[in-house]
Protein backbone atom coordinates (compact mmCIF):
# COMPACT_ATOMS: atom_id res chain seq x y z
CA UNK A 1 0.00 0.00 0.00
CA UNK A 2 1.14 3.31 -1.06
CA UNK A 3 0.47 6.34 1.44
CA UNK A 4 0.90 10.21 0.22
CA UNK A 5 1.86 13.57 2.32
CA UNK A 6 0.39 16.31 1.15
CA UNK A 7 2.16 19.90 1.83
CA UNK A 8 0.93 23.09 0.51
CA UNK A 9 4.12 25.51 -0.48
CA UNK A 10 4.28 29.07 -1.77
CA UNK A 11 6.33 30.41 -4.40
CA UNK A 12 7.09 33.17 -6.64
CA UNK A 13 8.36 34.32 -10.18
CA UNK A 14 9.02 37.67 -11.99
CA UNK A 15 8.15 36.21 -15.09
CA UNK A 16 4.85 33.90 -14.62
CA UNK A 17 2.65 32.37 -13.07
CA UNK A 18 3.40 29.40 -14.94
CA UNK A 19 7.42 30.14 -14.50
CA UNK A 20 6.55 30.46 -10.68
CA UNK A 21 4.74 26.86 -10.58
CA UNK A 22 7.87 25.28 -12.62
CA UNK A 23 10.35 27.07 -10.06
CA UNK A 24 8.62 26.01 -7.21
CA UNK A 25 8.30 22.13 -8.23
CA UNK A 26 11.71 22.00 -9.40
CA UNK A 27 13.15 23.77 -5.86
CA UNK A 28 10.68 21.09 -3.57
CA UNK A 29 12.53 18.20 -5.90
CA UNK A 30 15.61 18.83 -4.25
CA UNK A 31 14.48 18.07 -1.00
CA UNK A 32 11.81 15.55 -1.30
CA UNK A 33 11.40 12.74 -2.86
CA UNK A 34 8.85 10.84 -5.02
CA UNK A 35 7.27 13.91 -5.60
CA UNK A 36 3.60 12.63 -7.47
CA UNK A 37 1.51 15.15 -8.33
CA UNK A 38 0.76 19.14 -8.00
CA UNK A 39 -2.56 21.03 -7.07
CA UNK A 40 -2.58 24.71 -7.52
CA UNK A 41 -4.86 26.57 -4.65
CA UNK A 42 -4.33 30.09 -5.10
CA UNK A 43 -2.65 32.69 -7.91
CA UNK A 44 -1.90 35.92 -6.97
CA UNK A 45 0.44 38.96 -7.94
CA UNK A 46 2.15 42.17 -7.19
CA UNK A 47 1.06 45.10 -9.39
CA UNK A 48 3.48 48.09 -9.60
CA UNK A 49 1.69 50.96 -11.47
CA UNK A 50 -0.27 49.21 -14.55
CA UNK A 51 2.42 45.79 -14.63
CA UNK A 52 2.87 42.76 -12.65
CA UNK A 53 5.81 42.57 -10.76
CA UNK A 54 5.40 39.41 -9.68
CA UNK A 55 3.91 35.96 -9.69
CA UNK A 56 2.54 34.12 -6.23
CA UNK A 57 1.79 30.71 -6.28
CA UNK A 58 0.07 28.03 -3.57
CA UNK A 59 0.70 24.32 -4.42
CA UNK A 60 -0.45 21.66 -2.50
CA UNK A 61 2.40 18.90 -3.91
CA UNK A 62 1.78 15.28 -2.62
CA UNK A 63 4.36 12.73 -2.57
CA UNK A 64 4.71 9.17 -2.14
CA UNK A 65 6.33 8.19 1.98
CA UNK A 66 9.10 5.58 1.70
CA UNK A 67 8.53 3.19 4.56
CA UNK A 68 11.31 1.34 3.86
CA UNK A 69 13.94 4.16 3.99
CA UNK A 70 16.61 3.65 6.72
Amino acid sequence: MATQKHIIITGNSTVSWKDAIIQTIAEASKTIDYLESVKILDQRATINGKKITEYFVDLDLSFTIERDRD
